[in-house]
């Protein structure tokens, strides 16, 4: 039976059973429905691509978190300024430890001293070590000259900087600058004489454009001041700004959150407060130091007015 024949017999029993009209239906061709299987087969193909191999599904429903660096400690806002000399990022954060002990150090740090001789004679020893030392390269290299430290060797009160400026890196003296003048003024003012204070700095050489000490640099001469503390035997010590304090007490608050209380450090009483150099650029800060040392001073049975 051909198709037309059949259609013309399907039509008279549509029209038997009172069907008279059908409604028009447009159906795609067959090429063109292959050609959609084939487009969306190749969509599929893109998108599943486009992900890594390497990302879980979990992981694609969630933003990926961007790595946490370290970040640098703030330049010490109360003492001295920050690099000016180039130092990178890395060379900031690296740090190789401690040095090796020197013997003949060790040897003097075994020992005991009881009186003005003695002492005076094992911190000569120790500041000829300090002279010839070369640890820290880039600061033995620069260096005019080597600042130890001054002051009595049987002094009861100690005070501790942070490093030498242009000023003590040419005389070899610990803060003979702008910030040792004011300190001496701070010094008569609260009944003291510098002669019986010893006056010593977390470092012995100047840094170069006198930012703050690297810690490497303060590792490398935490053992000569381990020396002089060893040596003198002071009862106080006074930590001038936030490098002096943080590095002989391992803390990591500034000083700013370290004034105004006493700290024991092997015995020795502490007291930390702001460097006179941050005074220099901030005068409002002169009443809290006065505050401070009235505080001090209290503990040795001297009222400040």
């Amino acid at each position: 039976m051909t198709s037309k024949r059949a259609m013309a017999q399907l039509l008279k029993h549509l029209a038997g059973a009172g069907i008279t009209h059908l409604p028009k239906v447009n159906l795609p061709k067959p090429s063109r429905i292959l050609a959609r299987q084939q487009e969306s087969r190749e969509e599929a193909a893109i998108s599943t691509s486009a992900i890594p191999e390497t990302v879980s599904t979990a992981a694609e429903s969630k933003p990926l978190r961007p790595a946490i660096r370290p970040r640098l400690a703030s330049a010490e806002t109360e003492g001295r300024r920050p690099s000016q000399s180039g130092t990178s990022k890395e060379e900031l954060l690296s740090e190789t430890g401690p040095p090796d002990r020197l013997p003949d150090l060790q040897a003097i740090l075994s020992r005991s001293y009881v009186d003005a001789e003695q002492k005076t004679e094992a911190l000569c020893k120790v500041a000829t070590m300090v002279a010839g030392c070369s640890r820290c390269t880039d600061l033995a290299s620069k260096r005019t000259k080597t600042v130890f430290g001054v002051g009595s060797p049987t002094a009861e009160i100690m005070f501790i900087g942070e490093a030498p400026g242009a000023e003590e890196d040419a005389k070899g003296e610990p803060f003979v600058g702008p910030a040792g003048q004011l300190l001496n003024k701070i010094i008569d003012a609260s009944k003291l004489k510098r002669e019986d204070i010893y006056i010593c700095n977390i470092l012995r050489c100047r840094p170069p454009g006198n930012r703050n000490p690297l810690p490497q640099e303060a590792s490398n001469c935490r053992e000569f001041l381990d020396a002089q503390i060893h040596i003198v035997q002071p009862k106080y010590i006074v930590c001038w700004g936030t490098v002096a304090a943080q590095n002989l007490l391992n803390k990591t608050e500034a000083v700013g959150k370290l004034r105004g209380q006493l700290f024991d450090y092997n015995g020795i009483k502490v007291m930390c407060t702001y460097h006179p150099s941050y005074l220099l650029r901030n005068p409002a800060a002169k009443k809290q130091v006065w505050e401070d040392m009235k505080f001090f001073m209290k503990h040795l049975g001297v009222e400040l007015q």
